[in-house]
């Protein structure tokens, strides 16, 4: 018994986690009417303290996570200088991307509505950032001080700080080799941090849900199941509609003879990570008739900066939240967003749910609160599926575009008019 309880993975914990925590709540509400036990001791008590717990170790690691997952993605990515424009447009098309799904994420959900009829009166949010000029959104993204930003946790500075450190130290290459050791030595602890810290998600899961559902009951079910639905929805339109217009645009490529060949590929990913699909995704475009050269480079570059999933599950997130809070997000705050998820899914590790640690890092950017991602994270691990099999998608079409455009593809293997030269490939 033991032996099978060890083969579970944590997305099913999380799961189960959320599926006993659903239940449990519903059944306080409907047959627990003591004030004491209901509310003192076990809303206000037990459950809030095993969620919030959970959450506060989550916030704990976005700051560090973030400044050395970005110093030490943007030392190593610069290094595509030697690529010439290769590089550049392969970065510029991923951030393009990325920034085109993060937007219709919030079109979407501001139509959808996902957040209304959930009501959060345990927290409160603090300090949204409304509404401002679009040149002191642009000034208070420069830190004046970024130690205290760092401190603060005030994202936008941390994160352009973070990017500049990280171009200077790949200027200077040999001559700051230590201090970029200690960059990478410590974006690999965050990492195994991260992993320890997930492990307690079920617990932290399952009290989140277990106080919504008791203290709201079934009335949470259909906003929850609305932002199920509207997430799907916008991945969908990434998935289906953008990358698809993207490859006509640039290639004038069939996007279904794509799909049909990179169909593996997407069923291949969908339990799996960005990271893990590399194989088999170098493997299938070089069957498309992309250069090796080409492809060796931008799918690990993507596998490590190219999240359109996960930006898009930030933006929904964001949205649904604002309005669980009554917050009526202004011009700046929404750009802030755009901003802060783009960059944010530089950072994110190619693990599964490493989106939602970022995603308080989102929330902080425009002062929302952060308690209701426990919430979410506890129905997110089906979704996640969904988003890394958008996410590799994304880095495969992007990689056939800069092939193309750098004439580092043969249309006739794409369209199966003549087989593919492997040896040409890989010799």
């Amino acid at each position: 018994m033991l032996d099978r309880l060890k083969k579970i993975g944590l997305g099913s914990w999380i799961i189960i986690g959320m599926i006993l925590g659903l239940i449990f709540g519903i059944i306080i509400n409907l047959f627990i009417h003591d004030p004491f036990i209901k509310d003192v001791l076990l809303m206000n008590n037990v459950f809030y303290l095993g969620g919030n717990v959970f959450i506060k170790l989550m916030k704990m690691l976005v700051v560090p996570l973030v400044f050395c997952s970005i110093v030490v993605g943007v030392a190593s990515i610069s290094d595509i200088k030697t690529l010439g424009k290769i590089g550049g447009s392969t970065i510029l098309i991923y951030l393009f991307t990325t920034a085109v799904g993060v937007t219709i994420a919030l079109l979407v959900a501001g139509v959808i509505q996902p957040g209304t009829g959930l009501t959060l009166t345990d927290v409160a949010p603090s300090n949204v950032t409304i509404n401002q000029s679009m040149t002191n959104t642009l000034l208070n993204a420069i830190p004046d001080n970024p130690i205290n930003s760092l401190a603060s946790g005030d994202m936008l500075p941390i994160i352009i700080f973070a990017a500049l450190l990280g171009f200077i130290l790949s200027k200077l290459k040999d001559e700051a080799k230590i201090v970029n050791r200690v960059f990478v030595e410590g974006d690999r602890i965050m990492m195994e941090m991260t992993a320890l810290v997930m492990k307690f998600a079920p617990i932290g899961v399952f009290c989140l849900m277990a106080k919504t559902f008791g203290s709201l009951g079934f009335s949470a079910t259909l906003p929850l199941l609305k932002y199920c639905g509207c997430l799907l929805l916008c991945l969908a339109i990434q998935l289906l509609v953008i990358y698809p217009a993207l490859l006509v645009a640039f290639t004038r490529l069939n996007p279904i003879t794509f799909f049909r060949k990179f169909l593996p590929v997407m069923i291949f990913a969908f339990p799996s990570t960005s990271t893990a699909t590399i194989p088999i995704n170098l493997e299938k475009l070089t069957e498309m008739g992309v250069s090796k050269d080409v492809s060796s480079f931008t799918i690990p570059l993507g596998a490590t900066i190219n999240m359109d999933g996960t930006a898009i599950m930030q933006g929904v997130a964001v949205m649904f939240a604002a309005q669980v809070y009554g917050v009526d997000l202004g011009t700046s705050a929404i750009i802030t967003v755009i901003v802060t998820a783009v960059l944010a899914s530089v950072g994110t590790a190619a693990v599964p749910s490493a989106g939602m640690v970022t995603l308080s890092m989102v929330f902080t950017s425009v002062g929302l609160p952060s308690g209701i991602i426990g919430i979410i994270m506890g129905i997110d691990s089906f979704l996640n599926m969904c988003r890394t099999t958008v996410n590799i998608t994304g880095d495969a079409i992007c990689t056939i575009i800069v092939s193309f455009k750098n004439k580092a593809m043969d249309t006739d293997v794409f369209n199966g008019k003549k087989p593919v030269d492997f040896k040409k490939y890989f010799n």
